[in-house]
């Protein structure tokens, strides 16, 4: 295994070029090769609390000042951007699916704490439809690691893994139906920087092949974990799988059951039991 090398940034990376290198890279990088062994590190990371109350509302939680599980995501996310779009990185960042998220805090982030961020890459494998693999980012206050979250991600292509089974967690009975706004692509972005323009207006999705703009899997997971807002510990594991796309506006279906090891929930189009998102959590 090759020795990690560590990029310590002293700054946030600026989304704006770096979405435009991963446009480039989209036409030259072929998707074959070895993940990297960098490290893209930040010291001292604050929260934005304005943005952080852009957030809570645009995703359906309370104003608190603890962090909600995924918020770290975002302030991990330009760093992610930063690995992926890095002229070592093999897979192209435009045209690769996010199939998986799972978060893990070990107690509950406060917005007034200093932050040092982690990335990297790992763990690429074969896939049914091409090759996954995994960016991994970590949070540690006080040289303590606090919230670990891997985003599994598919570059199609040359698929030699076996196909998942699909499975339904549970039957079509909603406990909550979610009127999904068509521009919620669009408020997620203020609050995210994911910019993506399959998430902001039809006429930019349809380019990427999709009808409609389509809702961020990562607020897909987020208005889900609100749901559970007052009734989980301090310390679990959010683990979710993206099934379909939210195509918006849309009209979802929540549902959500308890499991010996904590909950289980999926998102499904209301009148359809076929899954948009289905997850589970558990206690750490």
């Amino acid at each position: 295994m090759s020795v990690a090398s560590v990029h310590e940034l002293t700054a946030t990376p600026s989304l704006a070029p770096l979405f435009g290198k991963a446009a480039l890279a989209g036409l030259r990088k072929r998707g074959t090769g070895e993940l990297p062994s960098t490290v893209y590190s930040q010291r001292g990371v604050r929260v934005d609390y304005a943005r952080l109350a852009g957030y809570n509302r645009v995703c359906g939680f309370g104003v608190r000042d603890a962090l909600p599980a995924t918020y770290p995501h975002i302030l991990a996310f330009p760093l992610q951007v930063k690995l992926m779009t890095a002229d070592d990185f093999p897979f192209p960042l435009v045209g690769s699916v996010h199939l998986a998220n799972r978060t893990t805090q070990t107690r509950q982030l406060r917005a007034d704490e200093p932050l040092d961020i982690r990335v990297h890459a790992e763990h690429a494998r074969p896939h049914a439809k091409g090759t996954q693999f995994d960016v991994v980012s970590q949070v540690f206050v006080a040289d303590t690691l606090v919230w670990t979250d891997v985003s599994t991600y598919l570059r199609k292509g040359g698929g030699s893994g076996e196909q998942e089974a699909r499975e339904q967690l549970a039957p079509p009975a909603a406990r909550a139906m979610w009127r999904v706004p068509a521009d919620v692509g669009r408020q997620y972005a203020r609050v995210s920087g994911d910019h993506n323009p399959i998430h902001l207006h039809a006429l930019t999705a349809r380019a990427f092949g999709f009808p409609r703009a389509i809702a961020h899997g990562m607020w897909t997971k987020a208005r889900c974990l609100a749901a559970f807002e007052g009734r989980l510990p301090e310390a679990y594991t959010v683990d979710v799988r993206f099934k379909a796309p939210v195509l918006l506006p849309a009209k979802a279906a929540f549902t959500s059951w308890r499991q010996p090891e904590g909950w289980a929930f999926e998102l499904w189009a209301a009148g359809k039991p076929k899954p948009h998102l289905s997850g589970t959590i558990t206690s750490s």
